[in-house]
This record gives C-alpha cells, structure tokens and sequence, in this order.
C-alpha cells in the first residue's frame, strides 16, 4: 500500500500514474489523459517537484523522479521527504 504524506491529495498519484504512462508530461497533456485540470494540475506539480517526486524537465514540463518511481512501487513513504527550496 502507497504511503502518502500530509500534504499529498488523492489527484496526486493519478499524476504521478500519468507521467509514469506516457513519460515527461505538461499539466495540459495530464487533463488531457484524463488527470486533474490544467491549473490544479500545474499546482500539484509544482508541489510534487518541491517534494522530489516529479522533476521540472523544462518550465510546465515534468517528469518522474526515481523517488517518484519508488513511491509508486510501493517503496518509499512520502512523508520522509522533505521540500525544497526550488
């Protein structure tokens, strides 16, 4: 069973599972495949990236991150990392 933090949502796997799918996506391309809308979607992004989740790839393009591989697998508690300045 996944171990989300506090300051995780539930729409916050369903990107994560998105990225995962079809690799670096845009918050555009996420509600697109089905994912939170575009503006929500950018929020949590950049939530996700400050928490090393996702990696900003290119401005409003994100990537997993092998911390984001390993809290899909199972493998890492979410509430051990802790937000970055960037």
């Amino acid at each position: 069973m996944r171990q989300p933090a506090d300051w995780m949502v539930p729409s916050d796997d369903r990107i994560l599972e998105l990225i995962r799918e079809y690799g670096n996506l845009t918050p555009i391309a996420i509600e697109a495949k089905g994912g939170p809308v575009r503006q929500y979607a950018s929020e949590r992004c950049g939530v996700l990236a400050r928490h090393g989740l996702l990696e900003q790839v290119h401005r409003g393009l994100y990537g997993l991150t092998d911390d984001g591989r390993a809290y899909l697998d199972e493998e890492l508690d979410a509430a051990e990392l802790e937000p970055t300045d960037s």
